[in-house]
């Protein structure tokens, strides 16, 4: 085998399909990335004390995509689930693109950007993992959803630099229109993943359940159902709740510190791309040459549970010296840790579930959930200053909810490693 096969744990005939796999989370967030910078600083033009009806918003966007986006799931085929999901929010960008050029500075086109792109990576990630999932067996993904995720990262890597050579000749517009046609090379890649799916993936002969020609079936609210019925999908729920509880304290804390150190909002766009920079590039290099060795040697419950850990102690530290320093080592290191290790772990975990749970209850999780966690939370911190409570205090409470995430990461590890030592002879073999 090849010195990149052996690096990324891939065995003959995997190396393709995990390069493609790659590939497209390289454009989906490349395309993302370029854009997040403008979204934080839409967000703080509004100013930091309304952040939480910002979050409040896209919870109810949220509410209102999830059953649109079950009712196409039961019509559609799967296979070609993503193309209709993609293409329609390439168009939404064109659309926004548009009204930046119309009006450059409008507050409420700003607030509706900065909800709609919160709904947008969300489903858009969503669907592109869970794509994988039903293409990759949990053999695979253990061994090669670390350095496949590193796409992900590079994207993250380059999409910020790209955004900042070429917004002065495109303009926000422009990028909004460059980043829907990033969302097209991942429909060519689908095809090819979904085409090998058949012959070496989780759908080859004596492997295949639920054929990707057909629709996944249920109910446009199925997705709740299938998590309140299994005791595993909720700890998942509950796994990303406290997840995203953490970040949104985290989230909220540079916001203020932001804007108190950054008035002008170009030194703000610069400070969150060299954020969003340092995270990526440090993200690539732990997902090539350490995460997948974790996984191999510690197994999924290391990957959920070691961050959430170290997490906490960063909270204590804030806690002890709340300064911009000190939150900008935690905070790389809490998206470090999710998009190296975390985002890897929890990925591997649909892998064993058929496809109403990979595509339902997961993207009900991933999208729903999710963004419930951040307006709760977003309310919690609000609700915290109100009562007087200082960062410091904030910070505590926050450290107890990392305490909490990494103790369920731990035992969804530990179970998702039971399932697969039941796995069929038929998925263990190369």
């Amino acid at each position: 085998m090849s010195p990149l096969h052996r690096a990324i744990h891939a065995r003959p005939g995997e190396l393709g399909p995990a390069l493609a796999a790659f590939a497209l989370l390289l454009s989906l967030f490349g395309g993302y990335f370029m854009l997040r910078p403008v979204r934080e600083t839409m967000g703080i033009a509004g100013g930091v004390e309304n952040l939480q009806w910002l979050f409040s918003a896209t919870f109810v966007a949220m509410l209102l995509a999830v059953p649109a986006f079950g009712w196409l799931n039961a019509r559609v085929p799967r296979r070609v689930l993503l193309d209709c999901v993609y293409l329609f929010f390439a168009s939404h960008l064109c659309i926004f693109a548009w009204l930046l050029w119309r009006t450059p500075d409008p507050l409420w086109t700003a607030r509706a950007f900065y909800v709609w792109l919160s709904v947008y990576n969300l489903f858009v990630v969503s669907l592109a993992w869970s794509l994988l999932a039903d293409v990759f067996n949990r053999r695979q993904a253990k061994r090669l959803f670390p350095a496949i995720a590193a796409g992900a990262s590079l994207g993250g890597l380059l999409g910020p630099v790209l955004g900042g050579l070429l917004v002065g000749s495109l303009g926000t517009a422009g990028l909004l229109v460059l980043a829907a046609l990033l969302l097209l090379p991942p429909l060519a890649l689908r095809r090819y993943l979904m085409s090998w799916r058949a012959q070496g993936g989780a759908g080859r002969p004596g492997a295949e359940r639920e054929p990707p020609e057909r629709p996944v079936p249920g109910n446009p609210f199925a997705g709740i159902s299938l998590v309140l019925g299994s005791p595993y999908l909720l700890g998942i729920c509950a796994f990303v709740l406290l997840l995203s509880c953490t970040s949104t304290f985290l989230y909220f804390e540079q916001a203020r510190l932001v804007a108190a150190l950054f008035p002008d909002s170009q030194q703000q766009v610069r400070v969150f791309a060299l954020l969003d920079f340092v995270v990526q590039a440090l993200s690539l290099a732990c997902q090539l040459f350490i995460a997948g060795r974790v996984a191999q040697r510690f197994g999924v419950g290391a990957l959920l549970a070691g961050v959430p850990l170290l997490v906490a102690l960063g909270f204590v530290g804030l806690a002890l010296l709340p300064q911009f320093a000190v939150l900008a080592g935690v905070m790389v290191l809490r998206r470090v840790g999710e998009y190296a290790f975390v985002r890897p772990g929890r990925e591997m975990l649909f892998v064993p579930l058929d496809a109403q749970q990979k595509y339902r209850a997961k993207n009900f999780i991933d999208t729903l959930v999710y963004r419930g966690g951040d307006a709760l939370s977003a309310w919690l911190n609000a609700l915290l200053n109100a009562i007087g409570l200082g960062a410091a205090a904030v910070a505590l409470v926050g450290a107890g909810v990392a305490l909490a995430w990494s103790a369920l990461g731990w035992r969804l590890g530990r179970r998702h490693e039971q399932t697969q030592s039941s796995a069929s002879p038929q998925e263990a073999k190369p």
